[in-house]
């Protein structure tokens, strides 16, 4: 029977994870030796236990010789990814500038400027131009038809708050009665003891004096 698919996860007990280091150290020794006589490769292999401990294989005891190698090369690899930054950043900057002289030129020829040197394909910046134009014809329409609607608005608010205000004027305006003055006018008073009834006397009209001669002679 095969041995079963193997959990790759941290094993917690102490005494198996030692006894799984061991035999796993001791294969991935066997495999470097094995790799490094069969292919020619240069190998270094190190390996730090959980305790610090280190453990170490190098074809031909050399392992100075392969580090050094190793850093060499690192070394090397920095320099081209530099270069090769420097030179996609030199190409970046030629296409940025081209992209940059091209409009302008474009823009120029907008202008009416510099129109001797366009061949009958780029001719067609008549069409850009007319068609640019109807944009900025609709824009401009769509801004007009919104102001001209807020002034209408205005208009109406503005009309409204003015026949409020005549509205009040007129009504202060109107005459106010006297309600006491209109009861007094239906008011009557009782007469001598015959049973007629008369109106009172006009509210206001002056009362008529004897003269002191007349009243003499009437007593007389």
């Amino acid at each position: 029977m095969g041995r079963g698919k193997v959990t790759l996860k941290r094993i917690e007990n102490k005494i198996n994870r030692q006894v799984t280091f061991s035999k796993r150290r001791s294969g991935l020794l066997k495999k470097s030796h094995e790799i490094s006589v069969l292919c020619e490769a240069d190998v270094a292999l190190i390996v730090f236990s959980t305790k610090g401990k280190l453990c170490e294989y190098s074809t031909n005891s050399s392992m100075e010789r392969i580090l050094e190698r190793y850093e060499k090369y690192l070394h090397a690899e920095a320099q081209n990814n530099s270069t090769n930054i420097e030179e996609i950043s030199t190409m970046d900057h030629v296409k940025l500038k081209a992209r940059i002289e091209l409009l302008h030129k474009r823009q120029r020829n907008l202008m009416g400027e510099g129109l001797e040197s366009l061949s009958l394909k780029e001719t067609s910046l008549e069409q850009q131009i007319d068609k640019g134009l109807k944009h900025i014809r609709l824009r401009k329409n769509h801004l007009m038809l919104e102001s001209i609607s807020q002034l209408q608005k205005k208009i109406k608010e503005k009309e409204k708050e003015v026949s409020k205000l005549n509205q009040q004027q007129t009504h202060e305006m109107m005459p106010s009665f006297d309600v006491s003055t209109l009861s007094n006018r239906n008011t009557f008073q009782a007469g001598s003891g015959d049973g007629e009834v008369e109106e009172n006397p006009r509210v206001g009209r002056p009362l008529t004096v004897i003269p002191a001669w007349m009243a003499q002679h009437i007593n007389k």
